[in-house]
């Protein structure tokens, strides 16, 4: 699988989402020039396609062209393919993205569920390992156990259930009140 940023992985399983495959819009804390600097390389690794926004419909639009005409952006099947859906199991782009498939499944055949990112398993000996085997206890974990365990800070760990194992892996993480102990974190065993 390629290695993407987490923008770049969020921006492009917000797109799978989607029906349309549009990946507008963009995260709100992406703006400006960081927007244009991560589209750009989404561009140019052919994860993106600007195609020709259908205004008149609301479709987002990333940038007008000097015609008065707008243009959206769209997850190709390379893009689909970095977050771990494969092409076949991604519903066809819309019209004007060159890499869609080119076969419309017939009326009367049911339609699959689209496929969630593939979840990737953490390197050995990592501290998101740790956090992932801490969480799978038993027992679960509280925050200043996985700060003591990892070194980290409590904003630091609420970011790596929040954004690594939420978002990025699809991990359900939960939560509750315990006695004598207080929040314990975990996730289900496999």
């Amino acid at each position: 699988m390629t290695k993407l940023s987490d923008t770049q992985a969020i921006i492009l399983s917000a797109a799978a989402q989607r029906e349309d495959r549009i990946a507008l819009p963009l995260p709100e804390s992406l703006r400006g020039g960081a927007a244009a600097k991560v589209v750009g390389a989404m561009l140019a690794k052919n994860f993106l396609q600007e195609v020709d926004a259908d205004m008149r419909n609301g479709e987002p639009v990333w940038r007008e062209t000097g015609d008065g005409n707008g243009v959206t952006l769209v997850a190709t099947n390379a893009g689909l393919a970095a977050i771990g859906i494969e092409p076949e199991d991604a519903n066809a782009a819309p019209a004007g993205a060159t890499d869609a498939p080119t076969e419309e499944p017939a009326p009367d055949t049911p339609t699959e569920p689209k496929a969630s990112p593939k979840a990737r398993t953490p390197r050995e000996g990592t501290k998101q390992a740790t956090l992932i085997a801490m969480l799978r206890a038993p027992d679960g974990a509280t925050i200043e156990e996985i700060m003591a365990a990892t070194g980290w800070q409590s904003h630091t760990v609420r970011g790596a259930m929040a954004g690594a194992l939420k978002k990025k892996l699809g991990l359900e993480v939960t939560s509750e009140k315990v006695e004598n102990r207080g929040r314990v974190y975990s996730l289900p065993r496999d």
